[in-house]
C-alpha cells in the first residue's frame, strides 16, 4: 500500500479517513486542513465502512483507517486489499499494543500503525513520511515500465497525425497496461478530446496562461480521464485568443506528466517544432506521419532533417498514412522512400468506413479497427516501446530503485514496504 505514486493515484482524492470515534476525527480534521485536504473526508465507521465505501469508489492517495473495532485486524486488512487500488498509502490506527501485530501489518503493506492514544505530532510525522514516499522516485515496482515519451508529428495538416496519436495513447493504456497521458498541443483546433467524446476543459489554456500553477495537483485537476488508464489534456481555445508563451508551460507539463504517468503521447503540431524545439529533445520516439503526396514528401524530408539536427538522440518512426488501395497514388511508396532516403516503417491503409465509425462512436480508430486495419496500430505501439527500450530506459528504471510489490499475497492490490524482501 505504500507503493510509489502512480498516475491513477494522482487523479483521485488525495486523502480519506475512516475512524471509529469522535476524538480521532477531531484530531484528524485540523491536520487534514494543514495539508490542504478537505476535513469532510474524515468519515465515521472504521475499517468496515472503508471497505464498503472503497468497493464503489476510487481509493485515495493517502488512506487513514481505524482498526479499533476489528476483531482480527490482520485478516481484515486483506478485505481492504480487495478494494484498495495500487499506490495508496495506508495508515492504520488501533488499540492493540502488540509488536507482532505491528510487524505483520507492515509486512502486509500498511505504511504505519499508530497506537491509540497518539498525539497530533505523531500524526503529522506519519503524514509527512507518507507524502515523502509519494513524491519520491519511481519505485522498483514500476522499473519494468519506465516513462516513455512519444511525439507524434504530422508533416502537413490533415495527414491524420492526431488520429494516430489518439490511437497510440489508447493502445499504450489498454494493451500495454500503462498509465498514459495524451497531451494535445493544438490549442485552438485540437481534436484529442473530441475524438474520445470528451469535453476538453480549460486545463491546457490555464497552464499556458499561468505556468507557475503547474504541479502535481494541477495535473490531477486538469486532466480529463477517458478511461482507467488514459487521461487527456486538450483545448479548444477561442480563435481571438492567441497563443502567447515562451514554451515554459509545455516543458513543465512534460515534466509533471513524466512523474505522474508511465507513458506520454504528444500530439505535436509541426509549427511548434520551429517555435519550441525543446519539445522533442526529451522524446524517446518521434512518430513522423505523412501521406504519399509530393507536398508531404517535401515536408517529410524537412522534418526528418530538423529532428536529425535538433534531437539526434530521438528514435524516428516514419508512418505513411491513408494509403489508398489499387495503386491510386500521387507518388509511389518506392519513390517516397528514395526521396526521404529511408524506409517507411509502417503503412496505414485508407479505410473511410472505420474512420467514420470511430468518429460517430467517439472512440479511437485502434479500438474500432479489426484484422488488417488493426495490425498497423499494434505494430506502431510495439515499435515505439521497442525503440524506447533501446534508449536505455531499463537502466533508467533500475537507477531509480524502490519498493517491491506484494502482488501475490495481497492479490495484486497492495505493495510491500521498502525494508521487506519479496
Amino acid at each position: 500500500m505504500n507503493a510509489p505514486f502512480q498516475a491513477r493515484a494522482g487523479l483521485r482524492d488525495p486523502f480519506t479517513a475512516f475512524v471509529c470515534d469522535d476524538a480521532t476525527a477531531d484530531m484528524l480534521r485540523p491536520v487534514a486542513v494543514e495539508h490542504g485536504w478537505s476535513p469532510e473526508k474524515v468519515n465515521k465507521g472504521g475499517l468496515r465502512n472503508a471497505v464498503q465505501s472503497l468497493s464503489v469508489s476510487a481509493s485515495p492517495t493517502i488512506l487513514f483507517v481505524d482498526l479499533s473495532e476489528s476483531a482480527d485486524p490482520l485478516n481484515d486488512i486483506n478485505s481492504l486489499a480487495e478494494v484498495c487500488e495500487p499506490g495508496t498509502v495506508v495508515i492504520a490506527s488501533g488499540q492493540v499494543n502488540d509488536v507482532r501485530l505491528y510487524r505483520d501489518l507492515v509486512a502486509s503493506g500498511i505504511h504505519d500503525y499508530l497506537l491509540k492514544p497518539f498525539t497530533v505530532d505523531q500524526l503529522r510525522d506519519t503524514f509527512a513520511h507518507a507524502q515523502s514516499i509519494l513524491s519520491g522516485p519511481r519505485g522498483e515496482a514500476q522499473a519494468d515500465k519506465p516513462h516513455v515519451l512519444t511525439a507524434v508529428i504530422g508533416v502537413r495538416g490533415g495527414v491524420g497525425a492526431s488520429t494516430i496519436a489518439t490511437s497510440l495513447a489508447w493502445l499504450m493504456g489498454e494493451k500495454s497496461h500503462r498509465s498514459t497521458a495524451l497531451l494535445d498541443l493544438d490549442v485552438h483546433f485540437g481534436t484529442g478530446a473530441l475524438a474520445l467524446d470528451l469535453e476538453p476543459g480549460r486545463g491546457l489554456t490555464d497552464a499556458i496562461e499561468n505556468p507557475s500553477r503547474i504541479d502535481g495537483l494541477f495535473i490531477e485537476r486538469a486532466m480529463i480521464r477517458a478511461n482507467e488508464r488514459l487521461s487527456v489534456l486538450s483545448a479548444e481555445a477561442p480563435l481571438h485568443q492567441p497563443l502567447v508563451t515562451d514554451g515554459t508551460a509545455f516543458f513543465q507539463l512534460q515534466e509533471e506528466m513524466k512523474n505522474a504517468f508511465e507513458s506520454t503521447v504528444l500530439d505535436l503540431p509541426r509549427q511548434m517544432l520551429i517555435q519550441y524545439p525543446h519539445m522533442v529533445h526529451d522524446a524517446h520516439v518521434a512518430v513522423v506521419v505523412s501521406e504519399l503526396t509530393l507536398a508531404a514528401t517535401r515536408d517529410t524530408i524537412r522534418v526528418l532533417a530538423w529532428i536529425k539536427s535538433n534531437a539526434p538522440q530521438t528514435k524516428v518512426v516514419v508512418v505513411a498514412n491513408r494509403v489508398p488501395s489499387g495503386g491510386a497514388l500521387e507518388i509511389s511508396k518506392k519513390d517516397f522512400e528514395q526521396s526521404i532516403e529511408r524506409d517507411v516503417d509502417i503503412v496505414f491503409p485508407e479505410d473511410r468506413k472505420v474512420a467514420a465509425q470511430a468518429a460517430k462512436l467517439g472512440k479511437p480508430m485502434a479500438e474500432i479497427a479489426t484484422g488488417k486495419m488493426a495490425a498497423p496500430f499494434t505494430q506502431l505501439s510495439n515499435m515505439v516501446l521497442s525503440h524506447a527500450s533501446e534508449e536505455g530506459l531499463a537502466a533508467e528504471g533500475k537507477a531509480t530503485g524502490g519498493n517491491k510489490s506484494l502482488v501475490d499475497n495481497l492479490k495484486s492490490m497492495l505493495a510491500k514496504p521498502k525494508d521487506k524482501a519479496a
